[in-house]
């Protein structure tokens, strides 16, 4: 049960990638997007934490709640 949970967690978080337009915009490279994800986890260990954290919690709804693309995310 655990294995399946994890599975359709990693599914899920890399449906979170697609949706961010991180593929198209990386050039699928890897690399870079591994570089966002520690950028963003070395954010998170900063003294600004909170304030990250409620700044990208917004715009992650946003985003939820609406089918634009990132770049025009980017621009709310």
């Amino acid at each position: 049960m655990k294995r399946r949970e994890r599975t359709r967690q990693l599914i899920e978080l890399g449906g979170l990638v697609a949706k961010a337009d991180l593929i198209e915009l990386t050039g699928d490279d890897r690399a870079i997007i591994l570089g966002l994800l520690v950028e963003a986890a070395a954010k998170l260990r900063g003294e600004s934490r909170e304030q990250q954290i409620l700044l990208w919690r917004r715009r992650g709804r946003r985003a939820f709640n609406s089918d634009i693309s990132a770049d025009a995310m980017s621009k709310l």
